[in-house]
């Protein structure tokens, strides 16, 4: 057996597939489409299950000017089949090429986004809103890609205070979709403040595990806010359908979700110089209101002090005068003890004296009249005791009608009234013409005029 170098066994396999595929037509799909500045154009023929590289050089597609290649086409190649070397990679050379219609990734898509929207997956009243400061954002990307790398640059510059948790997960095979949706739900049991979904961008068959119903699914039950920044602005998976907020971009996401430091900063200064301006106010205002109060408080100090000064010349008044006063009393009851130490001494005796008299005499009284009415029982003196008595008592009473007859009370019944002129009681005759006279019948008083 020989042994070959790569080179000698990539020009067999090039002559190979050159005698045997030569002027092949393929159908498929236009995939990472290409336009080189050199005017050659690449992308990939696909179907559902496998794809090949195609080139299409500048002097053929000068020829084709009635189709303009775009990615998701249907289209028929016509061209043959060879080798790039530098490689090892088997290609399409173009010589024709055109339209098919609809792509078949490109009708299931439209297929599952009808399927899901009658589901209710795409329902803007169940969005949920992104919180303005995240604490703590779940990354769901390749932990090699370079949307990665972008997201941490621009986190970086706009708000460096937030934290990732990456979770390292495919994003294009078979098995991605999986992968995504296990992820998402393992993120929303974990208390993260956003989920993030980040992939670079690629054709519809690269990004197509964002269109598969188990991860539109677990963005739909998920609690936690969901970001999708899946592949280029023109790029939509199903994704950014059912997510709470689309992101063109893996970097403009991040744009979108975190505020901009710098931005607040500016606001946090302006806010603290209204904070210190209204404070240098309210501080000129407070010293104003101290500098008033300061002069309140003077004057009052200064009042004060005089009247300090007065209450000290009130109270020494007051004790001079007190101590006059006092002195006088204590001289007056000296006067007074000395009057009653000498009436005591000299007219107390006296009137003893006279008492003892006056005993002496009533006790000669006495006896005298016991010796004069000796000759009267005790029924006889009771007898004109009780006549005596008997006849003052008619007296009194003989008095009291002649006083209830002059009551001008009782005369009123009668017609008669009192006259008195400045409550002196006068007769009719002694009332002079133009007097001002006071009629009363001792119940109601009326003035009168004589005329």
């Amino acid at each position: 057996m020989n042994i070959l170098s790569v080179t000698q066994l990539t020009e067999q396999i090039k002559q190979t597939l050159t005698n045997y595929f030569d002027q092949i037509q393929i159908q498929g799909e236009i995939g990472n489409l290409t336009d080189h500045t050199s005017g050659h154009c690449y992308f990939t023929l696909k179907d559902s299950n496998a794809s090949i590289k195609c080139v299409l050089f500048k002097g053929v597609r000068a020829k084709l000017s009635n189709i303009t290649l775009k990615t998701d086409m249907q289209v028929i190649v016509t061209g043959n089949l060879s080798i790039y070397e530098s490689r090892g990679e088997y290609q399409i050379i173009c010589s024709n090429i055109k339209e098919d219609g609809i792509g078949n990734l490109a009708i299931k898509f439209e297929k599952l986004k009808e399927k899901l929207k009658e589901k209710g997956y795409f329902n803007s009243n169940i969005k949920k809103d992104i919180p303005k400061f995240p604490k703590k954002i779940a990354l769901i990307t390749s932990s090699s890609g370079a949307a990665l790398k972008d997201m941490k640059f621009v986190a970086n510059r706009r708000w460096n205070l937030v934290k990732f948790v990456i979770f390292d997960t495919l994003v294009q095979g078979n098995e991605a979709k999986y992968m995504i949706a296990k992820n998402i739900k393992a993120a929303d049991s974990m208390g993260f403040d956003i989920i993030v979904l980040a992939r670079g961008g690629g054709s519809l068959e690269d990004l197509w595990a964002f269109n598969e119903e188990i991860v539109i699914e677990a963005i739909y039950q998920a609690k936690t806010p969901i970001v999708s920044a899946i592949g280029h602005e023109i790029d939509t998976p199903l994704s950014d359908f059912a997510s709470d907020l689309r992101a063109p971009t893996p970097s403009a996401c991040m744009e979108m979700i975190l505020p901009d430091q710098n931005e607040w900063l500016m606001k946090l200064s302006d806010l603290l110089d209204n904070i210190n301006n209204a404070e240098y106010k309210n501080l000129l205002k407070l010293k104003e209101m101290l500098d008033s109060m300061k002069s309140k408080i003077g004057f009052f100090r200064f009042n004060f002090q005089n009247l300090n000064k007065q209450l000290d010349s009130m109270k020494n008044t007051l004790n001079h005068t007190m101590s006059v006063f006092l002195n006088h009393k204590i001289d007056a009851t000296k006067n007074l003890a000395r009057d009653l130490h000498f009436n005591h001494k000299n007219i107390y005796p006296a009137r003893m004296q006279n008492i003892y008299l006056l005993k002496y005499a009533l006790h000669n009284s006495f006896a005298t009249f016991i010796s004069k009415k000796t000759n009267y029982t005790k029924e006889e003196l009771d007898s004109k005791f009780y006549i005596f008595l008997n006849n003052k008592y008619q007296n009194i009473e003989n008095l009291k009608l002649l006083l209830n007859a002059r009551d001008p009370k009782n005369q009123h019944k009668k017609g008669y009234a009192q006259i008195t002129i400045n409550n002196k009681i006068l007769s009719l005759n002694e009332v002079k013409k133009g007097d001002t006279i006071t009629l009363s019948d001792g119940i109601t008083s009326k003035e009168a005029k004589i005329l």
